[in-house]
């Protein structure tokens, strides 16, 4: 089954796909959507989850309130 990258937000009534998501579609769907503009093909890997891991967070937590005083 072939894999296609949404470049732009694309819902319908049982679907919605956000753009860099990548979604397993049929080959009908797939030449119909991959045109560069819409969506682009994505070459199959022949690994199964082969997806990129999300980036850790650099410095995450949450921040002090505004209303805080430092007392040192």
């Amino acid at each position: 089954m072939p894999r296609i990258r949404v470049l732009q937000s694309v819902a319908g009534v049982d679907f919605s796909w956000a753009p860099g998501e990548e979604v397993d579609v049929d080959a009908a769907t797939a030449k119909a959507w991959a045109d560069g503009e819409r969506a682009e093909l994505v070459q199959d890997t022949g690994r199964p989850g082969s997806e990129k891991a999300a980036e850790r967070s650099r410095g995450g937590g949450r921040g002090r309130r505004a209303d805080e005083t430092r007392t040192t």
